[in-house]
């Protein structure tokens, strides 16, 4: 209806009129919103590290709002964190926030779950997500208390209350909500969440945008591409990726799929060739030096993916 057209659809307009009369909020130097859809947002923070302004929320999370309440896709990287993704909650909607999705095992993806139970919420997060917390709980709050510092304080692992293998389906008010793990990606439990009607996927770190991915010795780059071929068979119309900005699925196809790729094609041709993991840091990923982060984690990459890669 809006394609071709200068205008903005009417929910965006208003919600840009809202912000603009409102008094300046402690959490926009921080936190970016985008409303993708009526009732769905995209909640945008930072792409750099880690620190005491973020609070851990250096991510893109999720708000879901039906009638009978509301539903937060990922709940902030630290207590504090939580706690500021809540002050964009109370900015968007009057609807109580009744279930909080941990779309994979990042600390942004769970850490924030203990503010959210004391609000009441019910924690959601597939059975290898929750696998996943447990193994890494401790290093990652060690991590964080480093990078956040006293931002860190009242952090404590609290695991989620509803768990499922492969998916779990609820009707909330009016929206039906989905929520599928199909395979390891970025981290082993790595989930999205699908709203049919809309044409809407939320897809935690399976999909990232403007910034480079990043295999880690926890991640499984094959099967990392059967996760986001799920997403693809759902032809969605919004796609709201683990890290940057609301985009379409052409952009994460270039952005995430088209990387994993190329990176695995040319690896396999590397290895076919005789090729040892020092060197396979050079194999060449030149044609996505446009992300953001590149010459910090390419290399990293290249070097996680041949040690995948060499046994399959």
């Amino acid at each position: 209806m809006f394609k071709g057209s200068n205008m903005l659809p009417p929910f965006k307009a208003v919600f840009l009129l809202a912000l603009a009369l409102s008094p300046a909020s402690t959490f926009a130097d921080v936190l970016s919103v985008d409303p993708v859809a009526p009732g769905i947002w995209a909640i945008e923070g930072p792409a750099e590290q880690r620190d005491p302004e973020n609070l851990g929320n250096n991510a893109t999370f999720g708000l879901i709002e039906t009638n009978e309440g509301a539903v937060l896709v990922d709940p902030g990287g630290t207590r504090a964190g939580a706690a500021m993704l809540h002050d964009v909650v109370r900015g968007l909607t009057d609807q109580p926030l009744v279930y909080v999705i941990n779309t994979g095992g990042q600390d942004h993806r769970w850490l924030g779950n203990g503010y959210w139970k004391e609000q009441g919420a019910i924690i959601i997060a597939s059975e290898s997500a929750v696998a996943d917390h447990q193994d890494r709980g401790s290093l990652q709050l060690s991590i964080l208390s480093q990078l956040v510092g006293v931002g860190l304080n009242g952090t404590k692992p609290v695991y989620a209350d509803v768990t499922f293998d492969a998916a779990h389906v609820m009707q909330l008010g009016e929206r039906h909500i989905e929520v599928h793990h199909v395979a390891a990606a970025h981290t082993p439990g790595d989930s999205f969440v699908w709203l049919p009607q809309d044409r809407t996927v939320f897809t935690g770190d399976i999909v990232y945008v403007g910034r480079i991915l990043g295999v880690m010795p926890f991640s499984d780059s094959a099967s990392w591409l059967d996760a986001f071929a799920a997403i693809e068979a759902l032809n969605p119309i919004h796609v709201i990726p683990g890290h940057g900005p609301a985009t379409t699925l052409e952009r994460a196809q270039a952005d995430t799929r088209d990387y994993l790729r190329n990176l695995r094609d040319r690896m396999r041709a590397y290895i076919d060739d005789g090729g040892d993991i020092t060197g396979s840091v050079e194999v060449d990923q030149s044609n996505f030096t446009y992300l953001n982060q590149f010459d910090s984690l390419a290399r990293r990459n290249a070097q996680a993916v041949f040690e995948q890669m060499e046994w399959e």
